[in-house]
């Protein structure tokens, strides 16, 4: 049986689809859900320029909006990704 294999970012799963990001196990108590809300071209890449990052519970067992932990905004992809690291670690703790 095969394993399929994600990128990584310290150490944790990070996969996109679309304009949502996800960043961790769907088998942990915890992951981070970021969606990309605007963002502008910088030569032929587009950057993002606003992205909300959530701390969800995986538990689906729980009503949608009663899983979203935590939520905040950031300006670039890079700041949205470091408090994503830094939550999810705490979380998981």
């Amino acid at each position: 049986m095969s394993e399929t294999s994600f990128f990584t970012y310290k150490g944790r799963p990070l996969v996109r689809s679309g304009n949502t990001i996800y960043y961790g196990k769907m088998s942990d108590q915890y992951v981070i859900v970021m969606q990309i809300m605007a963002s502008e071209k910088k030569g032929d890449v587009d950057v993002a320029t606003r992205v909300i990052i959530q701390l969800w519970l995986t538990d689906e067992s729980i009503p949608l909006q009663e899983r979203i932990q935590k939520t905040s905004e950031k300006q670039s992809l890079y700041d949205a990704m470091d408090i994503a690291a830094v939550w999810l670690e705490r979380a998981l703790k």
